[in-house]
């Protein structure tokens, strides 16, 4: 994993395994928001959150509102894609993201290939009750020092 220069932008590679793929031998589409969420996961824990310790105290989960995105290229097998992310905006319960899926060994001028482009919406919530709440204030300002 290597975080780009950018505070609020992060990069993970993810590799193209064949249970990634279907019948046609391209990454099913359902698999992009499994990449784009671990790009997500492992954010959070570089800048020193995991998932499981906020759900236990302060008792918080993130859940995903909404997603659109657009599919623009295939992936296949064996390729390696680069998961990337970054922070858009930080309101007082909800994070927004831009997310983008690119291969990492194709380059073309300015940039690599993109595969997809998508917007995530998350919002905090208590994890027993899973109705909104206010991100915790020490984690909210550390967000918005990312900015």
């Amino acid at each position: 994993m290597k975080s780009s220069p950018k505070p609020s932008a992060f990069s993970i590679p993810v590799r193209i395994y064949y249970e990634d793929t279907d019948a046609g031998g391209v990454v099913y589409y359902a698999n992009y928001f499994k990449f784009l969420e671990r790009c997500r996961s492992e954010w959070l824990r570089a800048i020193g959150h995991r998932q499981v310790d906020l759900l236990r105290d302060p008792g918080i989960a993130f859940v995903v509102r909404s997603v659109q995105a657009d599919f623009l290229k295939p992936a296949r097998l064996d390729e390696q894609l680069l998961v990337d992310l970054e922070v858009e905006k930080i309101s007082r319960a909800q994070i927004f993201f831009r997310q983008s899926i690119r291969r990492s060994d194709e380059q073309v001028a300015g940039g690599a290939v993109v595969l997809l482009r998508a917007t995530v919406h998350l919002v905090c919530v208590n994890a027993a009750q899973m109705k909104p709440t206010s991100i915790p204030a020490c984690l909210r300002s550390q967000l918005e020092a990312l900015q």
